[in-house]
């Protein structure tokens, strides 16, 4: 397949690109609206949440591009981040849960969505090294990051509307004690 010459019938410049590249870069657009939809589902309990989540969107698009461009992801984006994910988890009163069974309304659907969208980002920046892109160290950093913000989200969102997600225990691998 090639682009037809058409601009009407190109979606994007890299859509027919062979490499990872593309494929990390349509992940990260599917996760800034994912975001952005939690967001918008925020109910008034959590409305710090929401304004969380809008100011994190456009640091998603830097991602985004960063492994084509300019990267945008520094160390100063990594530290705000991690400050605001110990801060929402600081906010939980009960039980702090390892792994749960994914559940919960309104905002926490795309949360846990956005989480699952940002392993495969992860996965498409190991891809994509080993086609033999260099791509800066926060990149990996920054995207693993958000997998845990996301999920701490969804912790406090359901524990503020009294939601109990199931804590999942695998029968596949024996958790050490800590």
């Amino acid at each position: 397949m090639k682009y037809s010459g058409d601009i009407d019938e190109l979606c994007y410049p890299f859509i027919y690109e062979q490499s990872s590249v593309c494929d990390f870069e349509i992940l990260t657009d599917e996760l800034c609206t994912l975001v952005g939809l939690a967001g918008c589902a925020c109910d008034e309990a959590s409305q710090d949440i929401a304004e969380d989540l809008f100011t994190l969107q456009p640091k998603i698009f830097d991602l985004n591009g960063s492994i084509r461009g300019k990267c945008a992801i520094t160390e100063a984006d990594i530290d705000q981040l991690k400050d605001r994910y110990h801060h929402f988890l600081s906010l939980l009163t009960g039980e702090k849960k390892v792994f749960v069974l994914p559940r919960g309304k309104g905002a926490c659907i795309q949360l846990h969505q956005a989480r699952s969208v940002s392993k495969k980002a992860i996965r498409m920046l190991v891809k994509a090294e080993q086609e033999g892109q260099t791509l800066p160290d926060t990149l990996h950093r920054y995207a693993n990051l958000l997998t845990n913000y996301f999920f701490a989200l969804t912790l406090v969102i359901n524990e503020r509307g009294g939601v109990i997600e199931p804590e999942y225990t695998s029968n596949n691998y024996k958790l050490k004690a800590k």
